[in-house]
């Protein structure tokens, strides 16, 4: 199914992404929860969508990261990670390539809450100055 914006479209990927978490039913749902809240908490103006097949992805002038989980991680890849400063190191995943970065969680493993918030503000504000970029050179 194809979602497209619009006040539908963002229920209707919240209450995916919450069935998701329900779906999951083990620790992994758990992380995807928690991770979301962190999510919201540091950008409360960001969007869910659900896109490719099922994927939670949170946007703010772009996508910011997905949420994919896995048997052994729950995994977020964030679009711009390799252009956004991660001084606590919380990239550990995805760290070749020269756009994304993520973030693998595995079971018991907690994250650095305050490091994760400000990832997620670094990537809304990396998307944000692309965005008014392309704007720029349209004039």
């Amino acid at each position: 199914m194809l979602y497209m914006k619009g006040s539908d479209t963002v229920e209707s990927a919240s209450v995916f992404i919450d069935e998701k978490i329900k779906e999951l039913g083990d620790w992994r749902g758990k992380t995807l929860a928690h991770v979301r809240k962190l999510i919201h908490d540091a950008d409360p103006d960001i969007v869910e969508e659900w896109k490719w097949m099922g994927t939670p992805v949170w946007s703010h002038d772009g996508i910011v990261c997905t949420g994919e989980s896995y048997k052994q991680v729950v995994k977020f890849t964030f679009a711009r990670g390799a252009s956004i400063e991660d001084p606590k190191k919380l990239f550990n995943s995805s760290l070749e390539g020269n756009v994304r970065r993520a973030i693998d969680l595995r079971e018991g493993e907690k994250i650095n809450e305050a490091a994760f918030r400000q990832l997620i503000r670094a990537a809304v504000a990396a998307n944000s100055a692309a965005r008014a970029q392309r704007a720029a050179r349209k004039k």
